[in-house]
C-alpha cells in the first residue's frame, strides 16, 4: 500500500535499504553473550538471589520503562507524571538502547499516522521479518521530529536526546555492573543483567511490531493490521491488546478490561494513587462499545 504523491507523507522521506554495521554487530553480541552466555555462567559458576534479584529488578525497569514511558507518556501524553518519574522513565528507558525517548516517540507516531504504508517505519506490509527486527539493521530511516514539538520543549527530554548515548551506557550498562560489583557478581551482571535482559526487552518492544500486527482478532478496528492477543499482552507489558491501541490511542490503557493483562496500566494507575502521576486519559464506555459494534 502507498500514499500517492503530493501528500504530508512527503515530508517523511523513505528509508534507504542499507545495513547498519555497527547496531548488528551490537545485537548480535548480546544474543551471543546473553543466551550463550547465561547458561555457561549458571553451570559453572551457580547463580545467586542477589544476581537474580538485580536482573529481575533491572528486566522489569527497563520493559515497563519502554510501554510506560516512551510509549503511554512521550509518544502518546496519555497521562502526565512527576519530574522524578519522567527522569526515571528516561534513564531506565535509555538503558533499553532503544535510542531517545524523542527519536522513538517521532517514529511511533508515523507509524500510527501511516500504519501498513510504505511511510510505516516498521510496518508490517513488508513482512513480519521487517517489522521486528529488519527495519533496525537494514534500512536507514530519516526521522522528522517536526511531529514532536511538543516534547522538543522539555529540557530533560531533550537532554536525552542530544546525550542519549550517555544516558543508554550510564543507565544500560554503568549502572548495573557498579550494583554487579558490589554485591560481588560483575561476570554474572554484565551476561545476564546487561546482555540477556537487553535482548529480553528489545525482542519484547519488536513483538509489539511485528506479533500484534500479525496474530489475533480485530475487535476495534477491521481495517488495519493492528490486532489483539492474549500472548502478545504478556509478552509485552500489557501492548498486546493492539486492535484497541490502534483505535484509541490516547487511552492510558491497552487491556481495557479489569482483567486483561496489562501491568504497564496498572502501573500508571498506581502511580495516579500516590499523587505521582495524574490526567489519566480514558475512552468512553459508549465510544467503545460503538467500535465494537454494540
Amino acid at each position: 500500500m502507498q500514499i500517492a504523491a503530493g501528500t504530508i507523507a512527503d515530508d517523511y522521506p523513505l528509508p534507504r535499504h542499507r545495513v547498519r554495521w555497527l547496531g548488528l554487530v551490537f545485537f548480535v553480541v548480546l544474543h551471543v553473550v546473553g543466551i550463550v552466555g547465561t547458561p555457561l555462567y549458571i553451570y559453572y559458576r551457580g547463580i545467586t538471589a542477589p544476581e537474580l534479584a538485580l536482573f529481575f529488578f533491572f528486566l522489569a525497569a527497563t520493559g515497563m520503562s519502554t510501554t510506560v514511558g516512551y510509549h503511554r507518556l512521550f509518544a502518546h501524553p496519555t497521562f502526565k507524571a512527576a519530574p522524578s518519574v519522567r527522569f526515571l522513565l528516561l534513564l531506565f528507558g535509555a538503558a533499553t538502547f532503544e535510542e531517545s525517548a524523542l527519536k522513538w516517540s517521532s517514529q511511533h507516531r508515523q507509524h500510527h499516522r501511516f500504519t501498513d504504508t510504505d511511510h510505516d517505519p516498521y510496518g508490517v506490509n513488508r513482512g513480519f521479518w521487517h517489522a521486528h527486527i529488519g527495519w533496525i539493521l537494514f534500512w536507514r530511516h530519516r526521522t522528522n521530529y517536526d511531529n514532536v514539538r511538543d516534547l522538543r520543549r522539555s529540557r530533560l527530554v531533550s537532554h536525552q536526546h542530544d546525550h542519549h548515548e550517555w544516558w543508554s551506557i550510564g543507565g544500560g550498562i554503568v549502572l548495573p555492573m557498579l550494583i554487579a560489583w558490589w554485591i560481588g557478581h560483575p561476570l554474572g551482571g554484565f551476561i545476564m543483567t546487561v546482555c540477556l535482559r537487553i535482548v529480553i526487552v528489545l525482542h519484547s518492544a519488536f513483538c509489539v511490531n511485528s506479533f500484534a500486527h500479525t496474530f489475533g482478532t480485530k475487535p476495534y478496528d477491521k481495517d488495519q493490521s493492528a490486532r489483539d492477543n492474549w500472548i502478545g499482552a504478556l509478552l509485552t507489558n500489557g501492548e498486546g491488546f493492539h486492535n484497541f491501541h490502534h483505535r484509541f490511542p490516547m487511552d492510558y490503557r491497552n487491556g481495557v478490561r479489569w482483567y486483561h493483562w496489562d501491568p504497564s496500566k496498572w502501573c500508571i494507575y498506581l502511580l495516579s494513587k500516590v499523587g505521582l502521576a495524574w490526567d489519566l486519559r480514558r475512552t468512553s464506555a459508549q465510544r467503545i462499545a460503538e467500535a465494537r459494534g454494540h
